[in-house]
């Protein structure tokens, strides 16, 4: 008799796909996107395999991120750390070469540490490397970043390659480590600033057409402007629709990428071992979007698929959730701490993120998130800090007597190309603000996103939200100090942590 219970135990295991031990993480982030997917109500662009792996996820519908910048943001997803707080303050390329501190303990590193095998394909984005060591990397700082971010075949083949190196030999037998794998493609983003032959958004890259290349995996899905649906942030014009168009197409692409490597994982056998988040690191690249704190410019997609909970898969959740969440979530998957240490000597670091796993069981009450933005490229300086708790989102525009500077890659693009023409020639420019009005910010932007989600109207000033507004303010500074923020006193005061008190006024009239 017991034999017999003991085969059928064994039949019920395997049948019910428990046979794995090992735990696994794929972490997918797509660069510049939003939410141009029939996931979220975008029934014109064709995502079929984003829409396939939201039906055994959670889909969150208020996931932020927490800085509306690549480097920056890519910091924070693999580090749990604020951008202020890690030092990735703008974009980690050329001259430039913004760099995390060298003390802060990275998700790849606390990973590899615990012997799980880390492989990132695509756009890193990060430094420095001993921040962010990974086992296997194809990324731009060996690769092109076309190729290993945006040809869907090379990434696909790149997917295989590391699920092959997964398995290592320990003299007669093959042992399976654990392994955390993030694919960050660079699709959508724009290209018109650096590979203009290929289009606005690089949508032409590999669509088989004279001297494009041929991506062997890519079937080309092309949109009209009078498909598109334009955002209520953007110009409803003819030059901004056919830019969303090219978007649009490059999101196809995306999505087929994503079909192959979700294909990889399952004929790699680690699709019931793994762990599945999708998401993108900022707003997309339009006027109001990226490089803003608004709404617009923070709000991302997220989906969760986990093999170990089924009950909410495809299920939507309206819990505030962060990218500060990933890092937590992917050490809770693992079931490992997170370290105690200090990065300047002082407190030891504390995550604000919190582990994402419980709501994949049942629905949380969390209701706020936070965001801080200091550049994007060097001469980007524009230090903001935000706030988002139920309704209401309160920015702190610290420089507000600045006008807020525009991107390069966003300054080319036909949509505000056509915005600038239509402004200096005294055209309708379709869009709900004009560019004096984006470049020259209040002090403290507040916002009733239930009652006003375009967010239109201030309500900074208005007496009737004043309690609002101190409480959201005292939030916002307390999770500042908490994450050793060094702006914490501007832009009327001096930070001296030896002092007290700690913000020594200015007396500069702000």
């Amino acid at each position: 008799m017991l034999g017999l219970f003991a085969w059928r135990l064994f039949c019920v295991l395997v049948c019910c796909g428990v046979g794995h031990s090992e735990r696994n993480v794929l972490l997918i982030i797509a660069d510049d996107a939003g939410f141009e997917t029939d996931v979220y109500n975008n029934t014109v662009v064709q995502t079929p395999h984003l829409r396939a792996l939201s039906q055994r996820s959670l889909i969150f519908k208020n996931a932020f991120t927490t800085v509306s910048s690549c480097s920056p943001s890519r910091s924070t997803i693999l580090t749990g750390l604020p951008q202020h707080q890690n030092g990735m303050y703008g974009l980690h390329q050329g001259v430039h070469h913004f760099n995390s501190f060298d003390g802060v303990r990275s998700l790849p590193l606390l990973l590899k540490e615990a012997n799980i095998l880390t492989g990132i394909v695509g756009k890193k984005h990060v430094g420095p490397g001993p921040v962010y060591p990974f086992d296997f990397a194809y990324t731009e700082e060996t690769n092109s970043v076309l190729q290993v971010g945006r040809n869907i075949t090379k990434i696909k083949l790149l997917v295989r390659k590391f699920f092959q190196s997964q398995r290592e030999r320990s003299g007669e037998e093959i042992e399976e480590r654990p392994f955390f794998l993030y694919v960050a493609f660079h699709d959508p983003h724009r290209c018109g600033h650096s590979q203009p032959q290929y289009g606005a958004f690089c949508e032409k890259f590999g669509n088989g057409e004279s001297g494009m290349g041929r991506i062997p995996d890519w079937e080309p899905k092309y949109y009209s402007p009078d498909q598109v649906k334009v955002p209520d942030f953007i110009p409803d014009t003819p030059a901004a629709r056919a830019d969303i168009a090219a978007q649009y197409t490059t999101v196809s692409r995306l999505d087929q990428g994503i079909g192959l490597v979700l294909q990889e994982l399952r004929d790699a056998g680690f699709e019931n071992d793994t762990l599945v988040i999708y998401s993108s690191d900022n707003g997309i690249p339009f006027p109001n979007g990226r490089t803003n704190l608004y709404g617009s410019g923070v709000m991302e997609p997220m989906l969760i698929s986990s093999p170990e909970h089924r009950q909410r898969q495809g299920q939507i959740s309206q819990a505030y959730v962060s990218l500060l969440d990933i890092t937590p979530t992917i050490l809770d998957w693992f079931s490992l701490p997170y370290p105690s240490y200090s990065i300047s000597g002082g407190h030891p670091v504390q995550l604000t993120g919190r582990s994402l796993l419980p709501a994949l069981i049942s629905e949380p009450s969390w209701v706020a998130v936070y965001a801080s933005q200091s550049l994007h490229e060097v001469t980007m300086y524009y230090p903001m800090r935000s706030v988002h708790q139920g309704p209401y989102r309160l920015l702190h525009n610290m420089h507000y007597r600045m006008p807020f500077p525009i991107d390069q890659d966003f300054y080319v693009s036909p949509t505000f190309q056509d915005l600038l023409n239509r402004t200096r020639t005294g055209q309708p420019t379709g869009w709900f603000k004009t560019l004096n009005e984006y470049y020259y910010r209040a002090r403290w932007e507040l916002f009733d996103t239930r009652s006003d989600p375009t967010e239109r109207r201030n309500l900074a000033g208005d007496p009737a939200y004043a309690q609002v507004l101190e409480s959201l303010r005292a939030q916002l500074l307390k999770w500042q100090w908490r994450t050793e923020d060094p702006w914490v006193c501007e832009p009327d005061a001096v930070l001296e942590a030896k002092l007290e008190p700690q913000c020594r006024p200015l007396y500069n009239g702000l």
